[in-house]
Formats: structure tokens, sequence, C-alpha cells
């Protein structure tokens, strides 16, 4: 079998000979090209075709974020971006999530950091998911005719790509003769085009454009002006993984602001980045998004999610359900566990209980959807395959027996509604 072919981009030469030693260690891949910007990335897509992307975000001339917008409107192939922990980084970064991007691993600090090789299996690990996956579309996509729509990615393309240097192959002797010493060197069997022959990718027509500049205001949704109430007969609790950010978007942003029922999320994501992922979630939804804070009160109307580093449990006492976060050891590799949540939700059958289980590698979740459905759960859905970016989640729920419904994601919205205002 080819290896698949990777693009690594990335403004430093030092992270890019570190980063493509990493991936080419695997003979399941190769590297075909480097970019030190996201000009050059475009370029080297355009070029070389890579079967999936490492991307860093912040880089000079053309960000990491305004090249991946730009690949999404023209190829298929899965981005998994690079980023610092900084706040900034994890905003960035959450952004790129639901502009398309696969995945994202958090940048190894350099080569001789304790984090190094704990990087490097995470990064094989999501590369390896990714050539395996299907892309799909980013969420909020506006629907617009394809010749339409083609038209505008090849005029916006070619005002992007009007080249000063050639895309580069994987690496020049200068840059090989900068960097340290490594213990495998990168494949190099690339030729170096002719910026002048650089042959344009087709648009892709299944995407639209008027979504990324729609999603670019980031002007806050109104908030219904409801006082908040404790008293609720129903609780909706999400499960997410990889591709959750995009699903959780366009699931969230579609419920209304008087959502007489609160909303419990776990996604897999490290610390900083969940509060990151609230705070734009609730920039595009009419319910309130939090981060979730120990002891706080449970209110309808509000959405809850789980911090990065913290199981989260609903409870319960004299003046009405709260969250309770614990740092216990993971559960199934996870922390936050899906199946905690779910778990800690069976504990209270007086509630109509609605679980969902979306797109993500792995089981987490099946154990405490089972937990519900016996402990009298109203709902048990799992996002179809069609619409998943990875699925593995869903389908272990489907497979376990269960999942009651199975829906794409366009539909889970509109289903939660009609449940908890029945």
């Amino acid at each position: 079998m080819n290896a698949h072919r990777v693009l690594v981009v990335d403004d430093s030469a030092f992270m890019r000979k570190i980063l493509s030693d990493i991936i080419s260690a695997d003979p399941n891949f190769e590297i075909v090209a480097t970019a030190a910007n996201g000009r050059e990335a475009l370029e080297s897509v355009t070029q070389w075709k890579p079967d999936v992307i490492t991307m860093d975000l912040e880089m000079p001339e053309m960000n990491g974020l305004e090249a991946l917008r730009q690949i999404m409107r023209i190829y298929r192939a899965p981005v998994i971006m690079l980023s610092s922990i900084s706040d900034d980084g994890a905003r960035e970064t959450i952004k790129a999530l639901q502009y398309g991007a696969f995945d994202f691993i958090r940048k190894p600090s350099g080569p001789l950091s304790p984090d190094i090789h704990s990087v490097g299996e995470q990064l094989l690990e999501k590369l390896r998911i990714a050539v395996m996956t299907k892309r799909q579309t980013p969420v909020s996509q506006t629907p617009q005719k394809p010749a339409a729509a083609a038209a505008k990615a090849m005029e916006n393309l070619k005002k992007v790509l009007k080249p000063r240097k050639p895309a580069k192959p994987p690496f020049s002797n200068k840059e090989i003769e900068e960097a340290p010493p490594a213990t495998k060197k990168t494949k190099d069997t690339a030729k170096k085009p002719d910026a002048a022959k650089l042959s344009v990718l087709q648009p892709d027509e299944s995407f639209s454009l008027d979504s990324f500049d729609d999603m670019e205001l980031d002007a806050p949704r109104p908030k219904a002006m409801l006082k908040p109430t404790s008293t609720f007969r129903h609780l909706i609790a999400i499960g997410t993984s990889t591709g959750g950010p995009r699903a959780l978007h366009e699931v969230i942003s579609a419920l209304p602001g008087n959502l007489p029922a609160p909303v419990l999320v776990v996604q897999h994501m490290p610390p900083k980045f969940t509060r990151s992922l609230a705070q734009r979630l609730d920039n595009f939804s009419s319910v309130h998004v939090r981060e979730a804070e120990h002891n706080e009160r449970v209110y309808a109307g509000t959405v809850y999610i789980a911090p990065g580093g913290y199981h989260m449990r609903l409870s319960k006492d004299a003046g009405g359900y709260l969250i309770k976060l614990s740092q216990e050891p993971p559960q199934g590799g996870h922390r936050p566990s899906v199946d905690i949540m779910f778990e800690s939700c069976a504990a209270f059958p007086e509630l109509k209980r609605h679980a969902v289980i979306m797109t993500g590698m792995g089981s987490d979740g099946v154990k405490g959807m089972r937990a519900i459905n016996e402990s009298g759960g109203e709902n048990a859905i799992a996002e179809a395959e069609e619409s998943c970016i990875v699925y593995g989640m869903p389908r272990s729920a489907v497979e376990a027996g269960v999942a009651k419904s199975v829906m794409p994601l366009r539909q889970i919205a509109p289903a939660l509604i009609e449940a908890v205002r029945g």
C-alpha cells in the first residue's frame, strides 16, 4: 500500500524538521512537501495534493486559520491544527475546528521538551484516524448554486495564489544543515515545482463560501430575557469527541433561548480549550453556554460544558440540581468522560432524559447511555454515519443496541426541541 502523503506547514524550519521526523518514522506516511506560511501551504496543496495536512496556527504573511479557510473551499483533505496552549491559541483553535479542521494537537514547546514524545504519539494517532475518515462539510453552510460557488472559489484562490515563491519540497539543503541531527531523515522524493506551472485544483462545489464570512462576524446572538428557572422536567445530555465542536455548533446554535431543559455536554478536549469552546458557542446561540463550575446550580435554557481535565456529574440537594466536578482518574482514557456524566443522569428517573452521542473515536458513552435507558430514559440518539466526522462512538452505541434512534446531525436539534416541548 502506498504511504499517505503529508504536507507539514509551520513557520519554523526547526519545527518542520521535528514534525516531519515524527511523521515519517511511521512507514504509513511520507512527507511530500513543507510550507512556511499559509500562502506556501496553498501553493503546496495545488501542487502535491496531500492526503492530510498539519497546520500551525500562528504564522506570518498568511496565518493557519486563513489558510485553512481557503483550503476548505477547494480541497477535501483533513487538516490537523497545531495550537499553543495560550488563551488566544485556544480561541483560534476552536474557530479552526468550526471552519472544518479535522482535529488539533497542542504544539510541542521544543525538541527537548518533556512532552515531545506524547505529542508525537498523539499526532500519529490523529493522522491515522484522519486518513481513514472522509472530511465533512463545515458548519453553518448556506445553500448556494454550485456554479456560483465554483466561480467564487476560483476567483478568491487566484487572488491568493499569485505565486512569489515556488512550493517547497520536503526540505532544502539549507534547512537540513541548520537543523540538529535527527534519528531519521525525511524522505525527499519530490521535485521542486515551477511556480508558473502550478496546477489549481477544481473547487469543491459542495461547499458554501458565504458561511465562512457569516461566521467571521462573531456577533453575539441576542439572549431571551427570561428569568432563570431551576424547575424543569426534561434534561438533555450530549457526549462527543473528534469533530465535536462542529457538531455541537450545529445542534446548540439551533436551540431556542426558552428551551425548557438544561443541556449537559462532555466534549473530549484539554483544559482551556473547553472554555474557549463554550464562549464561542455562546456567541452563536440563543441559549446560554458556559463552562461548568463546581457546585453551580443547573437552570433550564443553559448549556454546561465539562471543563477539560474534569469529570462532570449531575447532582441534587434540597435546592435543586447542581454540577459536581472531580479530578478522579480518567475513565476509558478520558477525563471528562461521557460515561460518567451519563451515569450520573441515570440516577434521576424523575427527569425525562434525552441522551445523545455524536461524532468521535472509541466507545465512550455506551455504558452511560445503557444506564439511562435502564432507568427509564426518554431518548437515546446516535448521530448517523453520513454526518459524522468519525463514526466511532455512535457506531459503538448502535452496535451495542443502546441507541433508540439514529439520525443525521441536522435532525438532532429539531428532535430534541420537539421532545422537550412535549
